[in-house]
């Protein structure tokens, strides 16, 4: 009887331990398919999504997200100032163009190729972007130009300046396949001479030539002030004429509008950690194990091509010390977190390339939850979409490399000489398939990069078009940081590129021109304990970056940037100011007169009408919504909004968090 009882009571015991474990399975299940539809819905801007109320009126969100006073008085002109001759088509005939390197040297290069056709008389053919080429194995739905930018667009809003047309005439058209006429190389650094005096005599008496573009452009940078117009021509073409395709387009403020539905500003880092310019100024110290040794590779590649003139192996420390490498992503969020932004700031993580990986995000993410790219805000077939219909690729590539004998094995141990160079594998190691696949797979076995394969060079003609997704949420950001900018290169850059084009377009929005040198030397500082007032480590960064906000961070950038890329400092020539004058600052000039910050000319009374209209326009309706949030706190803290992602974290303010943050917590 006893044991019967004490088996019905174990039978029911165990059912019960069924029961509680199929509850809170199905609560668990519950809870995390909850999470994810709350991210997912946040991120695609459902309008159901936790939506964070902010006081934009506040004295803190004016302090980390209002505009810079001072820069308000710009505004963009990049009009014609004098009576400007319109194109014709009787003219010297037509310039043919190839453009190899990325999206900022392509962007450059057709700015400056429509200046050139200009400077010479003649008719512009849209230029063929190498990377985006159908031997590349891009989608055969779109054109080399097609690809990236809208043709008609382009055409249009040129059709004042430069005629511009899709292709060569039929009777020129042989003469372009079989090479019948001449090919030009120039740099960069090019003058507006070397196309009068060499190119223009060949143009005239071929009818066509043909230009390719290595360097992220054909012309100097800086050209005299006689050839004002020129530059405000690479104005218009850059920032009016150069239009991304209606499908990016229409997917880049798709991905605004998601990072806007969150209900706060969001700001854009771009990281600028590419392997080339790693590479170039000697940053492999500062990654490790087989990262180091690819920055080598691609150093020695540049040294044997000419590109770069220097020794293989330098002091990756000394380089970082005066401020020739990138900020790593930790650093940037010790800055941001010295700023007194938020740890639930949103923060849009640019560029197509981040060499190391997700990896060297990790410890910028665990100082800021919400970090954001292309991958979190769009879907697989979003971006399957613009990239369109494409021969598939072989599924296996991996071809195993011949088999050594333990003899030779061990010969190669022994004349391996020291790193970078690699070393080849230890004898009667083995070599496993997944070492030899991947990006990285042919370090192990030769001394040499291999040609890239068709897989690589469609991943390239890819990044153009994740670049141009990241070019338009940067330039939409309510701050934007640089990782690296002015590198120092001679080529245009990302960062500086969108930095030119925020301070066209909007010169007072927030965007950071940090000196990193400067930087540098802060946060080596950061275990000196310089914490009296006035030394403080935390005000001396705020200090610097709010000045690099103003006219000294201009002043710097057109010291830095504008020898290289006009693109990247638009100023004096393609602005006004709308300010009394009295008001204008006084110009800033170089030891070599050129004007370096003011001297704009002033901008036109009927853009002051219309200024005048959208200003009283938009202070009524700040004045509404100030109504409305009468009740709220005046400096509302956003570490106080509610924190909307998929770990539901309590959403009451740190009671520890400090105005200021100790660098040594």
């Amino acid at each position: 009887m006893i044991r019967s009882k004490i088996k019905w009571a174990a039978l029911g015991g165990l059912i019960l331990s069924l029961l509680s474990l199929l509850v809170h399975l199905l609560l668990a299940n519950n809870s995390t398919s909850t999470a994810v539809l709350r991210r997912s819905n946040a991120w695609q801007g459902n309008t159901e999504a936790v939506t964070l109320i902010i006081n934009r009126e506040s004295p803190r969100f004016r302090r980390l997200w209002g505009n810079v006073k001072p820069l308000e008085s710009l505004q963009p002109y990049a009009n014609p100032r004098i009576k400007y001759p319109e194109a014709n088509e009787h003219n010297n005939g037509f310039i043919y163009a190839k453009i190899f390197g990325g999206f900022e040297k392509i962007r450059s290069s057709i700015c400056d190729l429509v200046s050139i056709s200009r400077l010479l008389n003649a008719t512009l053919v849209l230029p063929e972007i190498q990377e985006s080429t159908r031997s590349k194995g891009i989608s055969s739905k779109f054109k080399s130009f097609s690809y990236l930018y809208d043709e008609d667009q382009f055409i249009a809003a040129l059709a004042k300046d430069v005629i511009v047309v899709k292709s060569l005439p039929n009777n020129l058209k042989d003469a372009r396949k079989s090479n019948k006429f001449p090919i030009f190389k120039p740099k960069s650094s090019a003058t507006p001479n070397f196309y009068i005096k060499d190119v223009l005599p060949k143009l005239r008496k071929n009818k066509v030539v043909g230009l390719v573009l290595t360097d992220g452009g054909g012309l100097q940078s800086i050209l005299p002030p006689s050839m004002a117009e020129y530059q405000r021509l690479r104005c218009r073409v850059a920032f009016h004429a150069l239009h991304f395709r209606p499908e990016i387009q229409a997917l880049g403020h798709r991905m605004v509008e998601r990072l806007r539905a969150w209900g706060q500003p969001y700001l854009s880092l771009h990281p600028g950690l590419t392997r080339d310019a790693l590479a170039y100024h000697g940053c492999a110290e500062l990654f490790q194990d087989i990262h180091t040794e690819l920055i080598q590779y691609r150093r020695a590649q540049m040294i044997n091509q000419g590109i770069l003139k220097d020794d293989l192996i330098v002091d990756s420390h000394m380089k970082r010390a005066n401020g020739s490498c990138p900020l790593m992503p930790e650093e940037v969020g010790l800055l941001l977190r010295a700023m007194s932004y938020s740890p639930r700031t949103i923060i849009y993580v640019s560029g197509s390339e981040i060499f190391g990986g997700q990896r060297v995000l990790i410890p910028l993410r665990a100082m800021y939850s919400n970090i954001a790219d292309r991958t979190s805000l769009c879907s697989k077939e979003e971006l399957s979409s613009l990239i369109g219909p494409e021969t598939s690729l072989p599924s296996d590539e991996f071809q195993p490399p011949p088999r050594k004998s333990k003899k030779q094995l061990e010969e190669e141990w022994k004349k391996a000489g020291p790193r970078p160079r690699p070393l080849p594998p230890p004898p009667d190691r083995p070599i496993y398939k997944h070492e030899k696949e991947g990006w990285y797979g042919w370090i192990t076995e030769r001394d040499t990069e291999p040609d890239p394969s068709l897989s690589d060079l469609r991943s390239q003609a890819h990044r153009l078009l994740w670049d141009a997704l990241d070019y338009i949420v940067s330039l939409e950001a309510d701050a934007f940081f640089p990782g690296f900018n002015n590198d120092g290169t001679g080529s245009p850059e990302f960062s500086s590129l969108v930095m030119g084009h925020r301070l066209y377009e909007m010169a007072s929005v927030r965007t950071y021109r940090p000196d990193r040198k400067v930087l540098i030397d802060l946060l080596s500082n950061i275990s000196d304990h310089l914490y009296h007032p006035r030394r403080n480590w935390t005000i001396a960064v705020q200090e610097h970056l709010n000045r690099s906000l103003t006219e000294e961070g201009l002043v710097k950038q057109s010291r830095l940037s504008k020898p290289t890329s006009f693109l990247s400092h638009p100023l004096p020539e393609c602005s006004c100011r709308t300010s009394e004058s009295a008001e204008i600052p006084i110009p800033v000039k170089d030891k070599g007169e050129r004007l370096l910050y003011g001297g704009e000319d002033e901008c036109p009374k009927w853009m002051k009408h219309s200024l005048a209209t959208v200003s009283k326009t938009t202070i009524s309706k700040e004045s509404a919504n100030a109504g409305e949030s009468e009740s709220q706190e005046d400096d509302t803290d956003l570490d106080g909004q509610q924190e909307s992602d998929e770990t539901g974290t309590d959403s009451s303010p740190p009671s520890t968090q400090d105005e200021e943050m100790d660098p040594d917590d």
